[in-house]
């Protein structure tokens, strides 16, 4: 309020001002008057000033018409100037709805659109970090691998948009299997952007592939550093390459050093079945069964398996039934009802032709969890008691359309492998393999059991011969080898 006073005020005055001088010119004596070439004019002091003014008037106009001429000369010449900037700001609108309709394209799937739009704002644009961008995504969507690599490779020269060349060259090699040319890509990728999470995962995965397991482990080592891998996911994949050396230098013949991997294998995970027996052989070579002894049955207090109990016999492959069954019942302290100790326990009796105590240390086990092992095991009890053959046969008849006893299968995709592995042979998922049941309908199928063991309606003259108890857990891949001196129990 009060500044707009202000503004009248002095608008007034001005006028007042210009009134007051025009008012003693036209009241002042004189004037000016100018002679040329025999021409003389004469000015009052009023129309004086009007010359002068209108003098100045023109001389602005004179200078502003000048510019203009420059600045057309300039603009024919290729300089900028406010005609060109007009015209480049109408060529760039364009090419950022070019660009925007480019997006849009890709977005719904058109990449051929996506393509023409993203040519048509390269020409407009000169902007190749943008408009390569698009250009490249679109060639991938519209399938042309061609035009894609092209464009990733012009990516390449720019500091600003190399990581995103790199890395759409990566998906490119890997989509064409070039697995040698993409692990080159994924490191260089890697060292660009280190924190990037696919790019470790694709970088594991190849070097995994390649089974390059120090550069594994440093990746692994970078994911945990920048907080993509959680510290005890870390620990244990760690231990699975750790495990991976020790295996491949063991293969060279280089036992000490892959004594050590094993050993470190074996600290980092205690309930890794593999690296446990690794590091329990390593020990029991070297002379040092004590240790290999603890590290055993360390590992199947965490996680009882039949590997183990096999790994712990082969410790003492000459020790008498009974010292053995002593020694085992030291191993299984405190897990006695585990099924696993029970069917070992079992079988140790079984080997010793203790069918009362098998029995016993089988439990009801076979009822309550009727695997394929269990109830072969019963069977070997049954015929060991002196059971009829038609009993046995029965037996046997629901062990093979029983419940699989656990394998190593896949997490990921579910194929089973016959021995551990630290990448699945069927997906290539990392730590993915573990011990676990497989789907009931991996089991055999009751249609195959005529086939296998005879109709049960049928005469005991016509069935096959019974398998003898040696021979029994030859129906169950998983079952444990037990030494003993006199009846051995067969995988």
């Amino acid at each position: 309020m009060l500044w707009s006073l202000i503004k009248i005020l002095i608008f007034v005055a001005m006028v007042m001002l210009i009134s007051f001088g025009a008012g003693r010119l036209m009241e002042a004596q004189g004037g000016v008057m100018i002679q040329y070439a025999g021409l003389e004019l004469s000015f009052g002091a009023l129309q004086a000033a009007l010359l002068v003014l209108g003098l100045l008037v023109s001389f602005w106009l004179v200078l502003k018409l000048l510019g203009l001429v420059v600045a057309l000369l300039r603009f024919i010449n290729g300089d900028e100037t406010a005609l060109s900037r007009y015209f480049d700001r109408n060529r760039e609108r364009r090419g950022f709805e070019a660009l925007s309709d480019g997006l849009m394209a890709l977005a719904s799937g058109d990449g051929r659109d996506a393509m023409a739009k993203a040519r048509k704002a390269d020409r407009l644009l000169n902007r190749p970090d943008l408009t390569n961008l698009i250009m490249a995504q679109a060639a991938v969507a519209n399938g042309d691998r061609q035009t894609a690599k092209a464009t990733y490779k012009k990516l390449l020269k720019d500091p600003k948009t190399r990581f995103v060349g790199t890395y759409g060259l990566l998906q490119q090699h890997l989509q064409d299997g070039d697995t040698e040319v993409a692990l080159k890509l994924a490191e260089h990728a890697f060292a660009l952007k280190p924190r990037h999470g696919e790019t470790q995962d694709v970088l594991l995965k190849l070097q995994a592939g390649q089974e390059d397991w120090r550069g594994v482990r440093t990746t692994l080592t970078a994911k945990l550093k920048h907080g993509s891998l959680p510290k005890d996911v870390h620990k244990r994949r760690d231990a699975v390459f750790a495990l991976s050396q020790s295996r491949d230098l063991r293969a060279e013949g280089k036992l000490d050093e892959a004594q050590i991997y094993a050993v470190e294998a074996n600290r980092l995970a205690p309930g890794l079945v593999p690296a446990a027996l690794l590091s329990a052989e390593g020990h029991r070579e070297q002379k040092n069964v004590k240790q290999a002894s603890r590290i055993l049955r360390a590992a199947w207090q965490l996680a009882p398996h039949p590997d183990l109990a096999a790994g712990f016999a082969a410790l003492a492959p000459d020790e008498a039934s009974a010292a053995r069954l002593k020694r085992f019942g030291q191993f299984t302290k405190g897990t006695e009802s585990h099924p696993e100790t029970k069917m070992l326990m079992a079988e140790l009796y079984v080997a010793m032709a203790d069918f009362d105590a098998a029995r016993q240390a089988l439990g009801d086990l076979a009822k309550t969890d009727p695997t394929m092992r269990a109830l072969t095991i019963l069977a070997a009890i049954e015929r060991g008691d002196g059971a009829d053959d038609q009993s046995v046969r029965r037996l046997l008849t629901q062990a093979i359309s029983a419940q699989r006893d656990p394998q190593w299968i896949c997490d990921n995709c579910g194929h089973v492998h016959h021995d551990w592995e630290p990448v699945c042979l069927n997906c290539e998922a990392i730590d993915s393999i573990a011990w676990k049941r497989p789907p009931m309908s991996e089991a055999v199928s009751p249609d195959m059991l005529p086939l296998i063991v005879g109709h049960m309606a049928r005469s005991d003259e016509d069935f096959p011969p019974l398998l003898e108890p040696e021979d029994l857990s030859q129906a169950d891949a998983s079952a444990v080898k037990i030494a003993a001196d006199d009846t051995p129990l067969k995988e």
